[in-house]
């Protein structure tokens, strides 16, 4: 198995990030970035696709030592879902095996959460969000007996990032900062 999808994934992101791109540009160039990426499934390593019985992992690909954007596999397990969650930061997901529903959400003028918007992707499909065009989901794994696998890039060190879950009614956050199921990230050198 070779890195080097992901390998050319990082310095395309990185070119794009230093070129000065702003956001709109960095959500239309980089879905095509992680479009190319998600096309192949024969990339990524063994020890960044492992399911948990319980909960989705999250494994850390690559963090940019400017922490400028940072690259994630999630593994979700039969029937795994998120909260309700936001961000903060721009992010770009795209579907390596498997499918998941999101269920996008808007703030309620009474206060709380409401239900905006449901989307499938399957293997292959790529989305967006970011606080600009919405940022606030629930994302799960749509399959009952098989594993799901999206790659995530978002713009910052994800793991790192002060983000909030939400109860949907009331709109009350709780504050989290998610950190990393591995210790050690892919060599991308090798």
């Amino acid at each position: 198995m070779s890195v080097t999808p992901l390998r050319e994934f990082v310095v395309a992101l990185t070119e794009l990030v230093e070129s000065g791109a702003d956001e709109p540009r960095i959500l239309q160039e980089g879905r095509e970035l992680v479009g190319k990426l998600v096309a192949k499934d024969d990339w990524l390593p063994d020890a960044f696709a492992q399911p948990h019985p319980q909960y989705y992992q999250q494994y850390l690909l690559y963090a940019d030592p400017r922490e400028r954007f940072s690259v994630v596999s999630f593994v979700w397990g039969p029937g795994q879902k998120t909260p309700l969650h936001d961000h903060t930061v721009w992010g770009i997901v795209g579907v390596l095996r498997g499918q998941e529903r999101e269920r996008s959400y808007v703030e309620r003028a009474g206060g709380g959460y409401e239900e905006a918007h449901v989307g499938v992707l399957g293997a292959g499909g790529v989305t967006a969000v970011s606080p600009t065009i919405g940022d606030v989901h629930i994302v799960e794994n749509t399959l009952a007996d098989e594993v799901s696998i999206s790659i995530h890039v978002y713009g910052g060190n994800i793991g790192r990032v002060s983000r909030h879950v939400f109860d949907a009614e009331t709109g009350a956050p709780k504050t989290f900062v998610s950190g990393y199921a591995s210790d050690v990230v892919p060599n991308l050198w090798s």
